[in-house]
């Protein structure tokens, strides 16, 4: 039985249906209504997988950005006050956040049908967790891809100060780059065009933003052709071990996060340059 998701349910997401195929677009923090949570999406996207995961008139979902130009991008970095996080290390905060993070992953690489991610844009942070977290991934070849967390504002996008990638960055980058690429990457937030992870093999398809609504389509309709029940089965087992990789490193990764967190309110929210 299908439970209905009712319009303007989840703000920061716009969700479309088009008989099996549920596309779900996910706002930025310049595309939320003014005095939006821009840590609200974490949550929204958890409970909306959840939903769907139990939706058997969904087979197939995209996962994409509500415009053009933004798969998915924290807030700038001038938006943060003084550097702090969002949720502000409110104890109730934070859990919204991080349980919403985790539930928002767990539920893509878990639901019993394809994720494929159309990456129309920049995929930063949280975004990149997500495109790397899906099964499909089609990309317009001139889009950054970035984990921002120990970039130190050098993107201009998210905190300035240095944390842990929690929020899937330390989940998933070890299980699609070799380890000295993952760590270069995540570590010194180093930006990877689309085109060079479709060279290296790591997703499907990077295609010039002409191209991109096209072959993410046809990627659709070949999947509805296949059989509903082998097909989510196939994700089942195929998932299995990735699964596994991401349960062992998510949860340390967003306990450490909390931790810089913490430590960062008690130096004046700056980056902690020195081991003492």
């Amino acid at each position: 039985m299908k439970e209905a998701i009712a319009e303007n349910e989840f703000p920061s997401l716009v969700i479309e249906r088009a008989g099996q195929l549920v596309t779900i677009r996910m706002k930025s923090h310049e595309d939320l209504a003014p005095g939006q949570d821009a840590g609200s999406i974490h949550w929204e996207l958890g409970e909306v997988f959840s939903r769907l995961r139990g939706d058997l008139s969904c087979r197939v979902v995209v996962l994409t950005g509500y415009r053009d130009g933004a798969f998915l991008l924290p807030p700038p970095t001038p938006s943060y006050s003084t550097g702090r996080p969002i949720g502000n290390n409110e104890p109730a905060g934070l859990f919204h956040i991080f349980t919403g993070i985790a539930r928002a992953l767990e539920g893509i690489v878990s639901i019993e049908k394809p994720v494929v991610a159309k990456v129309n844009g920049d995929a930063m942070g949280f975004g990149q967790s997500l495109m790397f977290a899906c099964d499909l991934i089609v990309a317009r070849e001139d889009a950054t891809i970035v984990d921002h967390h120990m970039g130190n504002g050098e993107h201009g996008r998210g905190s300035p100060m240095g944390v842990v990638p929690g929020d899937g960055g330390a989940a998933f980058l070890p299980s699609h780059l070799p380890p000295a690429l993952a760590k270069e990457y995540l570590m010194l937030g180093k930006p990877i065009r689309a085109a060079e992870l479709a060279r290296l093999g790591v997703i499907n398809y990077a295609v010039p933003e002409a191209e991109l609504e096209r072959v993410a389509s046809d990627l659709v309709r070949r999947l509805l052709e296949r059989s509903a029940y082998a097909l989510a089965w196939t994700k089942r087992v195929v998932n299995k071990a990735f699964i596994a990789e991401m349960s062992a490193r998510l949860e340390p990764a967003m306990a450490y996060e909390i931790v810089n967190f913490y430590q960062a309110e008690r130096t004046g929210w700056k980056s902690i340059a020195a081991l003492d």
